[in-house]
């Protein structure tokens, strides 16, 4: 699985290196992704999701259940792609 925010979709961006003479190469501009486990209060059940740091503000404004349901609707994740834990 590519790397790509559950909750926001962010993916790396494709960019240049400009060196001091102008010259430009291709480089690519990684996301801030790490795991993270939700406890899912409506499921209950704990999750893990792989999160970016906006992912993770959003789920702090908005919550849990409320984030995955607009990733869910916007296309972001599937209901099968967010990981239960025992």
């Amino acid at each position: 699985m590519s790397r790509i925010c559950q909750i926001t979709g962010k993916k790396a961006m494709i960019g240049n290196n400009v060196s001091h003479s102008k010259r430009r190469t291709k480089r690519s501009f990684d996301v801030n992704l790490f795991k993270k486990k939700f406890y899912y209060v409506e499921q209950d059940c704990w999750i893990s999701l792989t999160l970016s740091a906006a992912g993770l503000r959003l789920i702090n404004k908005i919550g849990l259940d409320a984030a995955l349901k607009s990733a869910v609707e916007k296309g972001y994740c599937d209901w099968g792609d967010i990981r239960v834990i025992a």
